[in-house]
């Protein structure tokens, strides 16, 4: 039986373990953080995605979670309403649409419960280093024993420990889109129901979801930014940025000042794309945000990850024992997706992608080889 070390338990790492286990690998999945990551923002499974997502008869349970918001309020600097419509909103799209919105927290926890029972997890550890030969891959963690695996795949986002290893340092592939997000919860101190808030004031702007029954909120401030002199992995130092800037924000900045300082799911990166000429090298691939990062101003970072890991286990599937065939028809058939889905971050800048590009970038590709 073929064993894959697949590094990172979010939401691609899981998807692809839980494909891989269904073709008869033995995968592996080793996550730097002691549990599930609370907190994060809601996210979008769209297009062929919901089709990865019924396969592993996730798609009523997703449902039940998803989001139900009216409509949304498009505010002025000082907090005036100066649009507000109930078709749409910027989180999720169409509210017609077929696609699911749900926090991310939900879908990586309904994920790793669909897969515990029968894929090896490893918590509270991670990778150091990589030794490959003709038989397998060596590798070292922080914690535990050494082990060889057949075969390893990077699923652990923007920051990626196994690109590094493997392909080089993060600059050589990592495209700075000129902007910061920071996502963090709150109490309902604006007694929002099912209707969600969005702001800009002059270089920074935020949208406010209620969640959870509205008894929470979800807050997204984003600030135009070079690249800060500041490690990614340095939560307080980011933290203290967020929090002054929101502070100079002219309504509801102390209160969202507030929120962020006392946050305990903050969150705070830059807004990126990692783009490469190639996502394999020996028995090493990448999948998800570690080779393809979209950022989030695409929308479209969570069905990459669904669909990627999708196509990588078929692919790994149709040519078991011939890792290189199965990465180069891997590469082959998610390239055009990604280009595609990540263009959505960078035709408008500032604003919303068309419909119309949404559309054909999340139906892209098919599940079928």
């Amino acid at each position: 039986m073929q064993t894959v070390l697949i590094s990172g338990g979010g939401i691609a790492g899981p998807v692809l373990a839980h494909r891989l286990r269904h073709h008869g690998f033995a995968p592996t999945v080793v996550e730097r953080a002691p549990g599930h990551r609370a907190g994060g923002q809601a996210v979008d499974i769209r297009g062929t995605a919901l089709d990865v997502v019924r396969r592993m008869g996730l798609w009523e349970r997703a449902s039940s979670v998803r989001t139900r918001m009216r409509g949304m309020s498009v505010l002025d600097a000082d907090g005036h309403e100066v649009h507000r419509t109930t078709e749409s909103t910027f989180s999720s799209g169409r509210l017609d649409s077929e696609d699911i919105e749900l926090l991310r927290e939900d879908l990586v926890r309904m994920v790793h419960e669909h897969t515990r029972t029968d894929v090896e997890y490893l918590f509270g550890d991670s990778i150091t280093a990589l030794d490959e030969d003709e038989t397998g891959v060596r590798v070292d963690f922080a914690h535990g024993p050494s082990r060889t695996f057949g075969l390893v795949v990077g699923a652990d986002g923007l920051h990626s420990t196994v690109r590094r290893l493997a392909f080089g340092p993060e600059e050589l592939f990592s495209h700075h889109l000129g902007s910061y997000l920071s996502v963090f919860g709150a109490e309902n101190f604006l007694a929002l129901e099912d209707w969600q808030m969005w702001l800009r004031d002059a270089d920074a702007g935020f949208g406010i979801m209620p969640v959870r029954d509205n008894t929470e909120l979800r807050i997204a401030f984003g600030f135009e930014s070079e690249p800060l002199a500041v490690d990614p992995r340095d939560g307080d130092a980011l933290r203290q940025l967020v929090v002054e800037r929101l502070g100079s924000m002219r309504w509801e900045g102390d209160r969202l000042a507030e929120a962020a300082r006392t946050a305990p799911d903050f969150y705070c990166d830059a807004m990126a794309q990692i783009r490469m000429d190639q996502w394999s090298r020996g028995r090493v691939t990448l999948l998800g945000d570690a080779g393809y990062c979209p950022s989030p101003l695409s929308g479209q970072g969570t069905s990459l990850a669904l669909v990627g890991a999708h196509v990588l286990a078929d692919c790994l599937a149709q040519n078991l024992g011939d890792h290189r065939a199965a990465y180069a028809r891997y590469e082959q058939r998610m390239r055009p997706y990604v280009t595609l889905n990540q263009a959505l971050a960078t035709e408008n800048p500032g604003g919303p992608a068309s419909e119309e590009s949404v559309a054909h970038a999340k139906n892209a590709i098919s599940l079928s080889s």
